[in-house]
């Protein structure tokens, strides 16, 4: 392997999505999960979560909306009586759009310097951290809607997702979620893993080696003017479109593994939800 130095490479800092947009992105895909839910029926199988109905995905996701909420006006609540509630609903999509309105309106009321539980690594401030991961979390589960609307998972460009939002997504899901793993790999797995979407200024070195916990840097990504690159200290690399590639990376992808790699990292590393 290519060896260079991993602080050159270094890009500080998360991408800087802002407040309004992740919120902007927030409702837009609560509106998305909510009108490919009544189009699908209560029903319909999610291909991309098996064994969910598009009840279980509506339910589930109108109590992260209320349990996040919770945690923004400073009073967590305990996520099963919620679910319970959603179950019980006379008028699930209704409960569900009286949850997202209730999270959105929570997102503006929340001080800037709001103290709250954040549970991921490199975790911004609380207020965003919380809209972010709510951004996600929906986005994700409006994509599974979808998918139940049309009978198989959702294509990329079939998606209202923006790369803006995309590449955010990735990020937290390698800063945040994939480096919470205690140990990497299996022996004889790749080690080195660079996620580099096409026409992105970031891409992401994710270390897989066995025996210590996963970490990830964001660097820059491979250019002409670049003579040592994140390539060039990487095992594999994953790349594409930045929306395919976030679907990708959280298993939203095509029914089947494009490649072996893709497979590999839905097996051992993709975090399932």
């Amino acid at each position: 392997m290519t060896t260079t130095d991993d602080a050159a490479l270094s890009v500080p800092g998360p991408l800087g999505v802002s407040l309004d947009d992740l919120g902007e992105a927030l409702g837009a895909a609560a509106t998305v999960l909510r009108a490919n839910a009544m189009a699908a029926g209560l029903d319909a199988p999610v291909p991309t979560c098996p064994e969910w109905t598009v009840l279980d995905l509506v339910v589930h996701q109108g109590m992260v909306h209320r349990w996040a909420a919770s945690h923004l006006r400073g009073a967590p609540a305990e996520p099963e009586p919620l679910e319970r509630e959603g179950r019980e609903s006379a008028d699930v999509l209704g409960w569900f759009d009286d949850g997202a309105t209730a999270l959105l309106q929570s997102i503006v009321d929340a001080p800037d310097d709001l103290d709250a539980a954040v549970f991921l690594r490199e975790a911004p401030a609380p207020r965003l951290f919380w809209t972010r991961r709510q951004c996600h979390e929906t986005t994700v589960h409006a994509v599974d809607a979808l998918g139940a609307r049309l009978g198989r998972p959702a294509r990329a460009d079939e998606t209202w997702i923006r790369p803006a939002v995309a590449l955010d997504g990735i990020d937290e899901l390698l800063v945040g979620f994939v480096t919470r793993r205690r140990e990497g790999a299996s022996p004889g797995a790749p080690t080195r893993l660079l996620v580099r979407p096409d026409d992105a200024d970031v891409a992401w070195l994710v270390d897989l080696d066995t025996g210590r916990p996963v970490r990830t840097r964001r660097v820059r990504p491979v250019s002409a003017e670049s003579p040592e690159s994140a390539e060039s200290v990487a095992d594999h690399t994953l790349g594409g479109d930045p929306v395919d590639l976030y679907l990708r990376l959280w298993s939203r992808g095509a029914a089947a593994p494009v490649d072996e790699l893709e497979r590999w990292w839905r097996e051992t590393i993709s975090i399932s939800w």
